[in-house]
């Protein structure tokens, strides 16, 4: 495959295997850009050449990798012809292959752009601020199941960074729960500078981090830091339509100032008795007053389920280490990988350590 620039003068075909479908794609169009905008699904999470997510195999055809992280994609998978699909842009008509396989109540929505104002900032814990952005932004963004991030642009950045959607899908808004990373120029820029109605850009939906609703089992979410913004909407979501079958939310953080949204999953187990809410703390101080449950998310999952977690169905929204503890536990206790969903973006400095699960195959 060729990897030095060469100058494109033309769009270029895309057949997308085993699906056998072709799609046009536009000159520095990324694979996975042109695939999402014509509503082919492909699997990714990052978004810009980090989490290795969106890995697929091209079968012939010209390509240039584009800014995709040697962690992420070694030297000998570049020999192989495999390559990052959110990087990687063509040099000629080109085939793929790709692990796509049909999901459940999965929905596939052509990736659009929109623009919005921002309408809100709030200071959550210290290290995450909530944004909202109004109503104005379709409500296709924010009401589908395949919808559980967007990409954000802000001002003359030239990479997007993908953020979840906190907010339920009939909030008729876009709220999103950003972590400040010291490094980056993004998420600095959020929370050093960012004002009420600026505009910014937002292309999704993006992501298939979604409840399969329609099978009946229960739910376990397990969610740390910034990681609860997808929970919160998918729980608000299924209880606000009624769904009756039992769902538990442990949120780890290290401290009971990091612990945002208390007082409204209290709320929501007080009204709802098929809703447990399971906070954890890691790092509270011994004389603070604190009286609930201490340690990680998946030493309190072990010890409320008592090591078995046949039956239920989990959803996994953390930073990397605690997805690995997390699903290490949830597997020794009996659940396996098909039942078992995870998110999870990357930081340039989560993705500079190079890690890969060893038990899990999506990671």
């Amino acid at each position: 495959m060729k990897t030095d620039k060469q100058q494109r003068t033309s769009d270029h075909r895309l057949t997308i295997e085993p699906l056998g479908q072709t799609i046009d794609v536009e000159e520095d169009q990324t694979l996975l850009a042109a695939c999402l905008r014509n509503g082919v699904w492909l699997p990714h999470a990052c978004g810009h050449g980090l989490c290795g997510i969106c890995k697929v195999q091209t079968l012939d055809g010209d390509l240039e990798h584009g800014e995709a992280s040697p962690f992420s994609l070694m030297d000998f998978e570049r020999d192989e012809g495999k390559c990052l699909a959110c990087c990687a842009t063509m040099m000629s008509d080109m085939t793929i292959e790709a692990d796509i396989e049909p999901a459940p109540d999965a929905q596939y929505l052509p990736l659009m752009d929109f623009t919005a104002s921002v309408s809100r900032i709030e200071d959550l814990p210290p290290t995450i601020k909530g944004g909202s952005l109004p109503s104005t932004v379709p409500n296709r963004c924010v009401s589908s199941p395949a919808s559980t991030s967007v990409n954000l642009w802000i001002g003359d950045e030239t990479t997007p960074r993908a953020f979840s959607i906190a907010s339920a899908p009939s909030a008729g808004e876009i709220e999103l729960n950003i972590r400040h990373v010291p490094i980056g120029k993004v998420t600095s820029y959020i929370h050093g500078q960012l004002a009420v109605s600026e505009e910014v850009r937002l292309p999704g939906p993006l992501g298939r981090f979604f409840v399969r609703k329609s099978d009946p089992r229960p739910l376990l979410f397990m969610a740390g830091g910034s990681g609860l913004s997808n929970p919160r909407s998918m729980i608000l979501d299924l209880l606000e339509s009624g769904d009756s079958r039992p769902i538990t939310l442990i949120q780890g953080t290290r401290n009971g100032g990091e612990l945002y949204y208390r007082a409204e999953f209290k709320s929501l187990a007080e009204r709802h008795a098929n809703f447990h809410y399971l906070p954890v703390l890691s790092g509270e101080a011994d004389d603070s007053g604190w009286s609930g449950d201490r340690g990680y998310v998946h030493e309190l999952a072990a010890r409320h389920y008592n090591h078995d977690f046949r039956g239920w169905r989990a959803y996994l929204c953390e930073p990397p280490p605690m997805i690995e503890a997390c699903i290490a536990t949830l597997m020794q206790g009996r659940l396996f990988e098909k039942d078992i969903f995870t998110e999870k973006f990357l930081s340039a400095a989560d993705a500079s350590q190079g890690t890969r699960s060893p038990l899990f195959r999506s990671l």
